[in-house]
């Protein structure tokens, strides 16, 4: 009997020095610090799994896979998340499991600008790093489909802001997003628009705003601005803006606004037809589509640039003519159409 007990307790101190050795052993791999010298970047592909991405972190030396597969099946973390994860010294094996399965990768920025166009957003996202481009020589048609909208015109739809991208997303998911916060918005500001305004619906606001969006840079001139447009739509004035013109020539605008483009007749020229042009004509800010839902309630009817990026505003013809001569007629030296900064 006493052997037997002199066996058992022999055992039981075997046992302890084993497990006690086995958690060195584990503490020692999965939380002492992968031999990560300076910063790396480790690319999961979709669809790989935690074996074959373990597999392949211990052919580069940095871990046993083994043991790091094993111990994340103990606590049930092994759905990991693909995409590109930024890799520091000092990270351990444990720590990399979190951040696979919490999905902690590299996040990108990409920013849409108030005052694009469709054509330009698409050009910009063509141009940026880990972006997997599907729109690419597409009608918009085709676009449509993949974009999953009903819209017949992509102008405007999409609300400029700085959103994130990981590697492998691609330019219609980023789009998705602009669409969904700009329908979000739009909806939450005509809640609460003002009484009275010349729009049958949410989109003509939208198109209202790319307007006031495009003719001018200064926060405290959209109501002002957007105060003239309405007034003239209630008055069945034509609008007679610029920007319109402009975008209704599209390729054959060079930069320079002539007479003869004044007449020439497009949906969106403003100056030959009535009520607004058929879609927006750039991106709105947040800024612009409250100024079209709550314009300013003067009595001004007419507007025109001062060159240091303001403008001068008029309730007469001929107040307007008199500030067309001394600021367009007259221009300054150094002209500009923003203000300086």
């Amino acid at each position: 009997m006493k052997a037997i007990l002199k066996w058992l307790l022999s055992l039981s101190i075997a046992a302890v020095v084993l497990a006690v050795a086995v958690s060195i052993y584990v503490k020692h791999n999965l939380d002492a610090p992968m031999a990560i010298n300076d910063v790396v970047q480790l690319d999961v592909p979709r669809g790989q799994s935690l074996i074959a991405l373990g597999n392949r972190l211990e052919r580069q030396g940095l871990l046993d896979s083994t043991l790091w597969v094993g111990y994340a099946r103990l606590v049930g973390a092994t759905k990991i998340k693909s995409g590109e994860y930024k890799l520091e010294p000092g990270l351990t094996p444990k720590q990399l499991l979190d951040k696979l399965i919490l999905g902690d990768v590299i996040r990108y920025n990409a920013q849409l600008v108030e005052g694009w166009t469709y054509a330009q957003a698409l050009q910009y996202l063509q141009s940026l790093e880990h972006l997997e481009i599907r729109l690419a020589g597409l009608l918009w048609p085709a676009q449509q489909q993949l974009l999953g909208f009903e819209e017949v015109h992509p102008e405007g739809l999409f609300f400029p802001d700085t959103y994130q991208y990981q590697k492998g997303d691609s330019d219609v998911s980023l789009l998705r997003q602009a669409y969904a916060k700009q329908q979000m918005i739009l909806t939450e500001l005509w809640a609460e628009r003002a009484e009275n305004l010349p729009y049958r619906t949410p989109y003509e606001a939208l198109i209202m705003a790319s307007i006031v969006e495009k003719e001018t840079a200064i926060d405290a001139e959209r109501e002002e601005i957007a105060g003239v447009f309405v007034r003239r739509l209630q008055k069945s004035m034509r609008l007679q803006t610029d920007p319109t013109v402009i975008y209704g020539l599209g390729e054959n605008y060079r930069g320079n606004l002539t007479r003869k483009h004044l007449k020439q007749a497009t949906p969106y020229n403003t100056y030959m037809i009535k009520g607004l042009p058929p879609t927006p004509i750039a991106l709105s800010g947040e800024r612009s589509l409250f100024a079209a839902l709550h314009p300013d309630n003067g009595a001004s009817l007419y507007f025109v640039a001062k060159g240091d990026g303001y403008h001068q505003f008029s309730a007469t013809l001929d107040e307007h003519n008199a500030a067309v001569k001394k600021f367009q007629l007259k221009r300054r030296n150094d002209y500009r159409s923003t203000p300086k900064q």
